[in-house]
This record gives C-alpha cells, structure tokens and sequence, in this order.
C-alpha cells in the first residue's frame, strides 16, 4: 500500500511523495516531521498569491492557519489522503524514532508557537502526538485560539485513561471524516513490512 502510495504521488506531478518539515517537539527541540504529500510542489508560492489576493482567505488563514478551499491541495490523490487519514501514516516513524507519541498536541512549526503566548510552555512539556484533544473536537472546524485551549488542556490533565479515550475517539472522527485534515492513529497496527516497503520506494523521499 504505501509503495502503490507513493507511486500516485509521484505520478501525478513528477515530485517526492514524502513530506518533510520541521516542527518543534519537547523541550523546544526541533523535529523532521513525515508527511505523504499532498500539496503542490510550489505549495508556497501558490498560499503566497491566494492570501495577497483573498481578503476571506486571508482572514481565515489567520484564525486557523488552514483553508477550508485549499487550492494547494494535489487534485484527486491529495484530497483522498487527507479524507482518509493516509497522509499522516509516515509520522508512525517519527514515533519510533522519538519524535512523537501516539497522543499529544500535535506538531506546529516555530512560527505556531506564537500563538500559544504564555502558555506555551504547555506545548513544550509534552511530545506531539499523532492525535490528541483537538483531532477529536473538531479539528479543522475549531480556530487555533481554540487548539491552544485544548493543548493547554490536555497538558494540565493527561494521563494513560485520557489517553486511551482519545485514541477510541479518534477511530469514529476518521471514519465520519468530521473536520478532518488527517489522523493516522487508526492504522497503528499496519502490516509488519511497513518500513522496508516505504524506503524500497524510489521516488519516496525528497
């Protein structure tokens, strides 16, 4: 599956199908974070000159940091991954390496972590999970003001029962696809071979 992944990828605009951008983990220590790509290989100039033009987009794009109506998002293969929670499949790597846990807040670049104020300390106690208390209350239909509120949350109060109730809750989350924007949780238990077929796939990494 992931190879059959990566060739839909690379098939579609001639670019790696692995995703790599740097994120900010516990203790301020930053991260390579995985992604299948979904976005265009000029994802940056294209979010550049939609919000120089957009005064909506923009406006959303400064609540959230995401767009509802991404117009970087790779046609058919992009839009599929995203709905059905692939695209953060890679991060199981991360997890394996460290990086990540299964539960937690979930990653934010350098720039994010301005949002978070004074509180950000929340954020930095703790590492970024695959899902967490804002995968599972909306996701993509909350602002970030709201994210910082459940990361704050979480941080304050986490513990193996919380744990445990947000990974049940996020298998129903993917399957409805409320406010998703993806959750790779519910493929934890993937085949063995996983590792050997992701990096026995040419046109994989960037």
């Amino acid at each position: 599956m992931l190879i059959a992944i990566c060739l839909l990828i690379w098939q579609r605009d001639g670019g790696p199908a692995l995703y790599r951008h740097t994120r900010i983990g516990r203790n301020g220590r930053p991260f390579q974070c995985l992604k299948f790509r979904t976005m265009a290989k000029d994802s940056e100039a294209v979010l550049a000159d939609l919000l120089s033009r957009d005064a909506k987009a923009l406006d959303e794009w400064n609540r959230s940091q995401k767009l509802r109506h991404d117009p970087r998002i790779l046609p058919g293969i992009g839009s599929f991954l995203r709905k059905t929670s692939l695209d953060e499949l890679p991060q199981l790597f991360n997890v394996l390496r460290g990086d990540m846990s299964l539960v937690g807040p979930r990653p934010v670049t350098r720039t994010e972590l301005v949002h978070y104020g004074d509180l950000v300390g929340h954020y930095l106690a703790l590492r970024p999970g695959l899902t967490g208390a804002w995968q599972v209350s909306g996701r993509s239909d909350t602002t970030f003001a709201e994210r910082v509120r459940l990361d704050v949350s979480y941080a304050s109060d986490n513990s193996v029962l919380r744990d445990l109730r947000i990974l049940a809750d996020t298998v129903p989350v993917v399957v409805m696809r409320r406010g998703a924007y993806g959750i790779a949780s519910m493929l934890l238990m993937h085949h063995a071979g996983a590792t050997e077929a992701l990096f026995a796939c040419g046109p994989c990494w960037t």
